[in-house]
Formats: C-alpha cells, sequence, structure tokens
C-alpha cells in the first residue's frame, strides 16, 4: 500500500487563480489538506521532490469512447480496466464512458458492465458515470454513427435504459427529432444533462431543447448544423446558437485535426474558458499504432484507419473519431490557440467538472477534493498522476502502479 500521506515540494502548483512558484502540497487520506508557499511541517509522509514540474489538477474527461486497443462497448471488464489505465498515463484522473449508437441489447450490456466495474474501480482514471451517445441523432449528421440504429426517441425504450441502470449521467441527442424535446425534459427531471449532438436543428430549435435542460453543445462544430438556407431564408444553426446562449457550454476535441486553430481561438473568444471544455472523443487507437482499427463493438464495429494522428472513414471521406489524450489537448490549445497554461489547463479540469457535476470534489487544487493530481513538464509531457492520493502512473519509471 501507498503512504496515507504524501508530501509533493519544489513543485509549480497551478490553481485556478494563479500558479505557486516552488509550491508545496500535502495529501492526506486521499484528499489535498493542505498548499502554499510556505513550509508544510509534517511528519511520517512519503517526500515527492517535483523539481520544478508543473502540478495540476488530474484531467477530467467527459467524452471518451476507448484507448489502449479497447472501446467501451467491448462489454468486458478488462476493457474498462485497460481504457481507463491506458488514459491515465496522459493525466486522465476522472472520465466519462461513452457509447455509440445501437441497438438496445448491446447498450443494456455496455451499462451491465459499467456497474460491474464500478464496484471494483480499476487503478488508473476514476469512472463518474455513463455518457449515453445516441441513437437519437440526425442522418444526415451521423457521422460514424451507425445508421441502423439512428431513430426517434422511443419512450418505452429510453425509459426502460434510464431504469436499468443509475450510472447514466449524460444523454446526447438530436433536438429536432420527434419526441427529443419530451426526451430532454424527462432527463433533466432525472438529473441527467441532455447534450445537442449529431443534429440539423436550426436556432428555434436549440432555444426549445434549450429550455427544457440541453445546455451543452457536444463536439461543437462536429456532426452539428451551421447556418442554413430555405428558399434563400438563412437560419441559425447550432453552432450560432451555442455561441448567442450565454449559459450554453460547449466542449471541443482539440486533437489539431477537428477544428483548425482559427476555430480553437474563435470559440475561446466567445464561449470563454469557463465555458468550453476539452474533450479526447478517443477511440480504441488512442495510444496505439496506426493502421487498421475498429470503431465500436470489437466484434461487430467499424473498420476504420488511424492515420494522420485521427480516426478516418475507409474512404477517408471523414473522420471516425479522436485518437488524443488530454495532454495532446492541453498542449494543442496553448500551441495553436495561443491559450495561457493555466486556462488551456482549466478547459481540461474545472470547466468539464462543473459540466458534469462534480467540482465539488475534483477539477481543481483546493484544500478537501480529492487528490486528482498530475506532474507534468513543460511540453505537458506527464511524469506522476495521482487519483485520490495514489499514484497509478509514474513516467519516471514509465510504468502504471499496481496497488
Amino acid at each position: 500500500m501507498q503512504s496515507k500521506k504524501i508530501k509533493i515540494k519544489n513543485a509549480h502548483i497551478i490553481t485556478p487563480h494563479r500558479i505557486i512558484r516552488n509550491g508545496q502540497l500535502l495529501i492526506e487520506e486521499g484528499r489535498i489538506v493542505d498548499f502554499g508557499e510556505t513550509e508544510l511541517e509534517v511528519t511520517d509522509a512519503r517526500i515527492i521532490d517535483a523539481k520544478g514540474l508543473y502540478l495540476a489538477p488530474g484531467f477530467v474527461d467527459i467524452h471518451v469512447h476507448g484507448g489502449g486497443g479497447c472501446d467501451f462497448m467491448d462489454n468486458t471488464v478488462e476493457a474498462y480496466q485497460t481504457i481507463a489505465k491506458t488514459h491515465a498515463r496522459f493525466g486522465t484522473t476522472a472520465m466519462v464512458p461513452t457509447t455509440l449508437t445501437s441497438g438496445k441489447g448491446e447498450l443494456l450490456k455496455t451499462l451491465a458492465i459499467f456497474d460491474q466495474v464500478k464496484l471494483q474501480q480499476p487503478m488508473g482514471a476514476k469512472f463518474i458515470g455513463m455518457h449515453i451517445e445516441g441513437p437519437y441523432f440526425s442522418m444526415n449528421q451521423r457521422g460514424a454513427q451507425d445508421p441502423r440504429y439512428i431513430r426517434d426517441p422511443d419512450p418505452v425504450e429510453y425509459t426502460e435504459i434510464l431504469d436499468s441502470s443509475s450510472a447514466i449521467i449524460r444523454w446526447s441527442a438530436a433536438p429536432e427529432r420527434k419526441g427529443a424535446i419530451a426526451f430532454g425534459s424527462l432527463l433533466r427531471r432525472r438529473g441527467i444533462l441532455p447534450s445537442i449532438a449529431h443534429t440539423d436543428a436550426v436556432y428555434d430549435d436549440v432555444i426549445k431543447a434549450y429550455e427544457e435542460g440541453y445546455t451543452l453543445a457536444t463536439h461543437l462544430y462536429s456532426a452539428m448544423s451551421g447556418v442554413t438556407r430555405k428558399q434563400a431564408f438563412r437560419f441559425g444553426g447550432v453552432v450560432e446558437s451555442a455561441f448567442l446562449l450565454t449559459g450554453m457550454d460547449v466542449e471541443i476535441i482539440a486533437d489539431g485535426k477537428h477544428l483548425p486553430p482559427e476555430l480553437l481561438k474563435l470559440v475561446v473568444k466567445i464561449k470563454g474558458i469557463e465555458r468550453t471544455a476539452l474533450i479526447t472523443d478517443a477511440m480504441r487507437g488512442a495510444a496505439m499504432p496506426e493502421g487498421k482499427s475498429i470503431l465500436g463493438n470489437l466484434h461487430n464495429g467499424m473498420e476504420v484507419l488511424i492515420e494522420d494522428g485521427v480516426a478516418k472513414l475507409p474512404d477517408k471521406s471523414g473522420f471516425a473519431g479522436s485518437v488524443a489524450t488530454c495532454d495532446l489537448l492541453v498542449r494543442n490549445m496553448m500551441r495553436l490557440a495561443d491559450v495561457s497554461l493555466q486556462d488551456a489547463v482549466h478547459m481540461m479540469t474545472l470547466t468539464p467538472a462543473r459540466i458534469i457535476g462534480i467540482d465539488g470534489q475534483t477539477g481543481s487544487i483546493a484544500v478537501g477534493k480529492d487528490a486528482d493530481l498530475v506532474l507534468f513538464d513543460e511540453e505537458i509531457a506527464v511524469k506522476k498522476t495521482f487519483v485520490s492520493g495514489n499514484v497509478v502512473y509514474d513516467g519516471q519509471v514509465n510504468k502504471l502502479i499496481d496497488l
């Protein structure tokens, strides 16, 4: 077992308000109990000398499908464990496993596996809850989602799914589909976040959805409407609606492929760091060599090609998911969008934590919060990852830690 007390010294500590140079932080019983610039007197603690590395809150990924050769829809405990360990190597300490459009039976299996895994939380990033992505999408904006399963919200179906598991904390849907507004209203009443995704909605659709709880735009710009024309008249799409609605949160895939630098800059300029969350949207190819891969279930998913740092459809006509890790997102926002280190970290930690409702326990360095932390250098190369005070990845010796 690792020490119940850990003192980290000589670290540049990134807080929501400032960077504390050569600071110290004390962990006890898995929580942050003190930090600052002055010497922290403590006995019986394991001492970690950061030697000038940055100490940040652990990264919070609220939209991720897989990594390390596995997908959550492989529906095995081993897949969940592999994904959690893989992303911990890159600073992720909390994640929201995400599904793809599928049949009801397969979705129920995925939820059942999550419930099983949650009882024996694997070492690596912790699981917060499930994000159901689909199947209530626009066929025109389906992207790589399986068209065989795309349909309107069915109250009988989604009520059965919701009743089957308490794991669901977020569900992405197209608000213009028949029954989608009532669906979102039910999700909100159950404490589940409805999110707008894979959609051809126009401004009026978005306003109605927003009023019923659709307060997040899933992977902004990707698989969603912009300005459209109908009989010569222009209508604002989801992108413009998300910009206009002050209270609408957005998430972006800052892998350097899905969005060019000018759009990354535009999103931050309009929405700000408080309303913009970074997500990997990573599929099983994250942290894997380039080449052929599978999107979705290993046995009946879609064959895709990992090339140029992104997953592509077989004919290369579009993207089929990201292979990003959280460290890359932070690095890209600094290099491509001219965002400061502190602000890039904020979008990868406190903003997604707030959106998903866990900012009271993680997402920033504050006394009383879980000691979910990451140590990295100026290139955002991760050296150590802590989950609830436990070192789950030690990059100094390039290994995961088995407790």
